[in-house]
C-alpha cells in the first residue's frame, strides 16, 4: 500500500489548519478583528492555461498561487506539483508557512502555489513548458520583494532554475533573488537541498537529549517519504548512527528491524525508475499502515498531509513524533497522542529548515556574497535551536503541547506587528 491510501474518510487540510490555529488564538489577547484577520489569506490567484504537449495536442492545466500573509514581510512558499491538490490544500499549506516563518522569527509571511499536475507523467520538454507558462501566469504575483516562491513536492531545483529564467526574461535582467532552492550554480545556497531534512534531524535529537536519550544506535527512526525530506532525514540520521529502521514512499515501504543501510537505499532509488523505492530487494515490503504503526521510538513523517488521523492515532508506538511534512496529525490525533503521553515536534518547527536556509539563499542573493556549507548549517542550527527553547518557554508558560506553544509563538509575532503596524488606511 502506498502513501496514497488515505482512511475512506476525506480531511480538509484547511480546515486542519483553521482547527490547529483556533486552539492556539484562544490564548492570546488580541483584539477579535486582528484573529480573524490572522485567520484568512490576503490574496489568491486561480489561474488555467495552457501547454503543448509533445505530440502537439493542446492541454489546460489549472494552478494557484496564495499570499495568505504578508505583515512581517515578502510572502515566501513552495510550488506543489500534483494530481490532486486543490485551493484548501494550498490555502492551508500558505497558513502553515505564515506560522512557520514567524516561529522561527524570519522576515516574511507565508505562500503556497500548486499546479494540478502529474510531473512523473510528463516529459521534460512539457515539464518546461508547463512551468514557464505557470510562472508568466503569477509573474504579476510574485517578485524578490514581495512573493519568493521554492520548491515543494513535485518540484525541484531545475524547476526553480525555469521560474528564475521566466520571470529574468520578462523583467530584462537576470533575477537570481526571485526563488530559492535553485541550482548551486545559478545562485543557489549550499545546504539548501538537503536542510529541510537536516532540520528534522536537528529537532529529532534535541529532543531525545532533552529526555534522556543519549545514544543514537539505541534509537529506531521510522521514517514515512523518501522524498526530498524523508531521504535527507534517514540519511543525516543514519550517519549520526541512529537506527533508521524503516522507509517508504508513495511505492510502498522497506523495513530492517536490524537498521537499513540509508547509503545502499539511496544508492538504489538513484537509478530506480521516478527515483522510488519500489522493489528494493534488501529489505521486507510493509504497508503505510504497518510503518506508522511499527514498534519504534521515533517517527518521522515526512510525506503529505493527513496521515496520522483519529483513526489510526491509537495504533502509533512511538514516543517522539518529528513532523518532517506539513500538517501529517490532525486535531484529533493530537488529542489521542497527547493523552497517550507522545511528545511531537510538530511541523511548522520540525520541517522549517527549508525556509531558513532559503532566507539564508534569499539574501546571499540580494548581496551577491555567498556562504560555504558550514556557515549554512551553522547558522541553521542556530535559529532552529533558539526557536526549539522559545517554543519550550511558551509550552510551560501556558501548559500546553509542543504544536499549540508553537502555534501560539508564532501568531502572537504576526498579530503583534499586525498592531504595531496598524490598519490602513
Amino acid at each position: 500500500m502506498g502513501l496514497e491510501a488515505q482512511a475512506t474518510r476525506h480531511i480538509n487540510p484547511y480546515e486542519v489548519a483553521l482547527a490547529q490555529y483556533d486552539r492556539a488564538v484562544e490564548y492570546l489577547k488580541l483584539p477579535r478583528g486582528i484573529k480573524e484577520f490572522l485567520r484568512v489569506p490576503k490574496r489568491e490567484l486561480h489561474v488555467n492555461f495552457p501547454v503543448r504537449m509533445d505530440n502537439g495536442d493542446i492541454r489546460i492545466f489549472t494552478g494557484y498561487r496564495v499570499h495568505h500573509n504578508t505583515v512581517l514581510g515578502p510572502s515566501k512558499g513552495g510550488i506543489r506539483y500534483a494530481p490532486r491538490v486543490d485551493i484548501d490544500e494550498v490555502r492551508a499549506l500558505a497558513m502553515w508557512m505564515t506560522w512557520k516563518c514567524a516561529l522561527v522569527n524570519l522576515p516574511f509571511g507565508g505562500a503556497k502555489g500548486a499546479v494540478v499536475c502529474d510531473p512523473y507523467a510528463l516529459s521534460n520538454g512539457e515539464l518546461e513548458r508547463l512551468t514557464r507558462r505557470y510562472a508568466s501566469e503569477i509573474s504579476l504575483f510574485i517578485s524578490p520583494h514581495g512573493d519568493i516562491p521554492a520548491p515543494d513536492m513535485g518540484t525541484n531545483a531545475q524547476i526553480m532554475a525555469w521560474i528564475m529564467d521566466t520571470y529574468s526574461m520578462t523583467i530584462g535582467y537576470s533575477v537570481p533573488a526571485i526563488v530559492t532552492g535553485k541550482p548551486i550554480n545559478i545562485g543557489g545556497s549550499q545546504g539548501r537541498t538537503e536542510a529541510t531534512g537536516r532540520g528534522v534531524v536537528i529537532c529529532m535529537d534535541e529532543a531525545l537529549h532533552r529526555m534522556g536519550h543519549s545514544d543514537p544506535s539505541k534509537i529506531r527512526v521510522a521514517i514515512q517519504g523518501f522524498g526530498n525530506v524523508g531521504s535527507h532525514a534517514a540519511k543525516i540520521a543514519h550517519d549520526l548512527g541512529y537506527k533508521v529502521i524503516a522507509v517508504s514512499d508513495v511505492s510502498g515501504g522497506y523495513f530492517n528491524g536490524d537498521g537499513l543501510d540509508i547509503d545502499d537505499v539511496l544508492a538504489y532509488t538513484a537509478t530506480s525508475e521516478h527515483h522510488l523505492l519500489k522493489g528494493y530487494p534488501h529489505a521486507d515490503p510493509i504497508s503505510n499502515a504497518e510503518l506508522l504503526a511499527l514498534d519504534c521510538d521515533v517517527l518521522a513523517p515526512c510525506a503529505l498531509e493527513n496521515q496520522i488521523t483519529g483513526d489510526n492515532a491509537d495504533q502509533v508506538k512511538a514516543f517522539l513524533i518529528v513532523e518532517g511534512a506539513n500538517g501529517p496529525t490532525t486535531p484529533e490525533a493530537d488529542d489521542i497522542l497527547n493523552r497517550k503521553g507522545v511528545e511531537i515536534i510538530p511541523d511548522i518547527l520540525a520541517n522549517a529548515g527549508g525556509v531558513t536556509v532559503s532566507y539564508f539563499e534569499w539574501v546571499q542573493g540580494l548581496q551577491s556574497f555567498f556562504w560555504d556549507v558550514d556557515e549554512v548549517n551553522r547558522q541553521l542550527r542556530r535559529v532552529l535551536i533558539r526557536a526549539y527553547d522559545e517554543v519550550v518557554r511558551v509550552r510551560h508558560q501556558y501548559g500546553v503541547d509542543m504544536r499549540t506553544a508553537a502555534q501560539i509563538t508564532a501568531i502572537k509575532r504576526v498579530g503583534e506587528a499586525t498592531l504595531t503596524r496598524g490598519i490602513y488606511p
